[in-house]
């Protein structure tokens, strides 16, 4: 009715998970940890961004698109990977990430964190959309990557990546448990437990390093009475 094409986010190729050991647990924490410091820098260079594109609307926001252009071909020149991976949201694009991460370096998945972060706070400066799938796509690259150390397999670091993230930035721990663990489908059962820790970490962390809203002149605090 509406036009538009469905679509299924659910992986069908989800590498198995080893079961959670206290390593790993250990490795959720600095999950959380990493994902907070990363989710709070995108946020505030967005909205650092913001505050400048707002001023000269139109020609800012070309050159912000112009930007993720540039941030999508650097990727794509420098790794030979596709130019898909920076350039858009990530929806259509997370599960082939983990279903081919073997193909990944450590070093081509530190640089798609780097550029997508770039990218997406750009983005989050001028244009239209929401946070949830670049979240997603980012910390499940960031996993990946975590999944290099000792003791923490593919899936799992994918999984603690995604939740970790997106509870960064969406501030909603219990919609992130559920989109790191359902979207891994039998899988996301084994992982749960530490992706619970890893949203739980970056949760708290995320509201420590929050900048608090300072009122504006004349604005009055919610929590001040009024005097007649």
């Amino acid at each position: 009715w509406t036009g538009l094409g469905t679509y299924s986010l659910s992986m069908t190729q989800v590498p198995p998970a080893d079961r959670p050991t206290l390593a790993a647990f250990g490795w959720a924490i600095l999950a959380g940890l990493a994902a907070a410091i990363l989710g709070e820098a995108i946020r505030r260079s967005g909205q650092y961004l913001q505050r400048h594109v707002e001023r000269r609307r139109l020609p800012l926001t070309v050159a912000m698109g112009v930007c993720v252009g540039l941030f999508a071909l650097l990727y794509a020149t420098i790794t030979g990977k596709p130019i898909s991976g920076v350039l858009f949201s990530g929806e259509s694009t997370i599960g082939s990430l983990l279903a081919d991460q073997a193909t990944y370096s450590l070093g081509t998945l530190l640089l798609l964190v780097v550029f997508k972060s770039l990218a997406y706070s750009a983005s989050l400066s001028a244009f239209r959309g929401g946070p949830v799938f670049p979240s997603l796509f980012v910390g499940g690259a960031g996993g990946l990557a975590m999944s290099h150390l000792p003791g923490l397999d593919a899936t799992t670091g994918f999984a603690l990546g995604m939740g970790a993230l997106s509870v960064a930035m969406l501030k909603l721990p219990m919609t992130s448990v559920l989109l790191a663990t359902l979207l891994l489908g039998t899988v996301g059962l084994t992982v749960m437990p530490l992706v619970i820790v890893a949203v739980v970490v970056a949760y708290v962390l995320t509201l420590r390093l929050a900048k608090p809203e300072i009122p504006q002149l004349g604005e009055r605090k919610p929590d001040t009475p009024t005097v007649p």
